[in-house]
């Protein structure tokens, strides 16, 4: 199975998008169809799609940024539509575009080249900056999670989103540190977990990594919105469809595993992220590869970032979505609490 496509054809922007070929094999657009790239983030996906067939493009994305640089893209070609919201929203966004199904979804999961590699956005602690954090414009910021957040939740998030080991040391130390002057910056953030922890002990990573991504993916809900993703892209697709997935997190990866497998009646299905309706309904996905996909030696070589990444995909059947609420199954305080004590 393959598609038409070209990767020397790329324009050069500056991002490397993972697993690009396996992406566009698995997803194998053709001309006519719509493809929802939810993620559209340093438009590497897009760009590709776009090239591999004379198909159209509705590419999401929560940052304005990203948005700003899709309409570029947009200007180029009248094959591309961007839409600002969540990728959890999908399907209200694409029925408020003027469609009603799709015949692809891809998902790259987590936080962008971009995002990570401006310091004002806050998210890495190798580039000083406001400790912000949020890939959207609006909400709570890290800074606010880690200033107000009690010491039990605050540890609670730690432990469950970066599954860190030594959450309620950092927590702790967090909650005494904040008593004598807030939390502003990354590098503050990082060097007091540092202080936590005992310091680096020759540690290849920095003792704060765990922490960040916990922070991280609490202040933008990032597994609620992957289990919103999903029954989205499930309502959207037509029979035939195809869902495509590329994480970067083991929460992240073992949810779509489990779900994908609920969803197409695999043993073992659902969990405690995402449980599988009441016994009954017919399969709504055929899962087209088995087993995840990971880079080659040769990817990782070239693009660091994509060490941990795993795809997968499935196929769409004809069968009804199965309506339930969608939970990331953390059971965490909700964000609006924060906005709530302001």
């Amino acid at each position: 199975m393959s598609a038409r496509h070209t990767s020397a054809r790329l324009p050069a922007t500056g991002h490397q998008p993972v697993l690009l070929e396996e992406v566009l094999t698995w997803l194998a657009p053709k001309d006519g169809d719509l493809i929802v790239d939810g993620t559209f983030g340093g438009g590497g996906y897009t760009r590709a799609i776009l090239l591999a067939a004379k198909c159209n493009v509705l590419a999401i994305d929560r940052d304005l940024d990203a948005i700003l640089r899709a309409e570029k893209l947009a200007a180029e070609t009248p094959r591309l539509t961007p839409l600002l919201g969540r990728f959890g929203e999908m399907d209200a966004l694409v029925i408020n575009a003027g469609h009603k199904a799709v015949d692809g979804v891809v998902l790259d999961i987590g936080v962008s080249s971009y995002q990570i590699d401006e310091g004002e956005r806050g998210f890495s602690f190798m580039k000083d900056g406001p400790l912000d954090m949020r890939m959207g414009a609006s909400g709570p910021t890290a800074a606010d999670v880690v200033n107000r957040m009690p010491e039990r939740d605050l540890a609670n998030i730690i432990f469950r989103l970066g599954e860190e080991k030594q959450a309620r040391r950092i927590a702790r130390h967090l909650v005494q540190r904040r008593a004598q002057a807030p939390f502003e910056t990354t590098s503050d953030l990082a060097d007091a977990v540092e202080v936590a922890v005992g310091g680096r002990r020759g540690a290849r990573t920095h003792p704060a990594t765990l922490t960040f991504q916990a922070i991280r993916m609490y202040v933008n809900d990032e597994l609620g919105e992957l289990a919103r993703a999903l029954q989205a892209a499930e309502r959207l697709l037509r029979p035939g469809g195809r869902l495509v997935v590329v994480a970067f997190h083991s929460l992240e990866d073992r949810m779509v595993k489990q779900w994908l497998r609920g969803r197409s009646g695999k043993q073992g299905g659902g969990s405690r992220h995402m449980p599988l309706a009441a016994k009954g309904p017919d399969p709504t996905f055929e899962l087209a590869v088995s087993k995840a996909i990971v880079p080659s030696d040769k990817e990782v070589e070239g693009n660091p970032r994509a060490r941990s990444a795993k795809l997968r995909a499935a196929i769409r059947t004809g069968a009804p979505a199965i309506e339930e609420d969608a939970s990331d199954g953390m059971n965490l305080p909700p964000l609006s609490d924060l906005e709530d004590a302001q």
